[in-house]
């Protein structure tokens, strides 16, 4: 399985809301550095942040939920 890098987070709390919306909608993905950055936030900036990473054939699916959801809360 290909997985691709589709966000970065400096926050545990909203990586983990975005990765929960995206696994209850059947999309395979996963948060990369989740633990090291949860341990020494200060790491952070220099590892990328905790990355979002999607399957490959999903990335575009996935792509358009958390921009749709983005659109949606920016409207109320």
């Amino acid at each position: 399985m290909n997985y691709i890098q589709i966000r970065s987070f400096d926050n545990y709390i909203n990586a983990n809301i975005q990765l929960g919306m995206l696994q209850n909608e059947g999309i395979n993905c996963h948060l990369m550095d989740e633990y090291i950055i949860t341990l020494d936030p200060l790491l952070s900036p220099a590892i990328g942040g905790m990355k979002l990473m999607v399957y490959e054939t999903q990335a575009q699916r996935a792509k358009e939920l958390l921009e749709d959801v983005e659109n949606h809360h920016r409207q109320d």
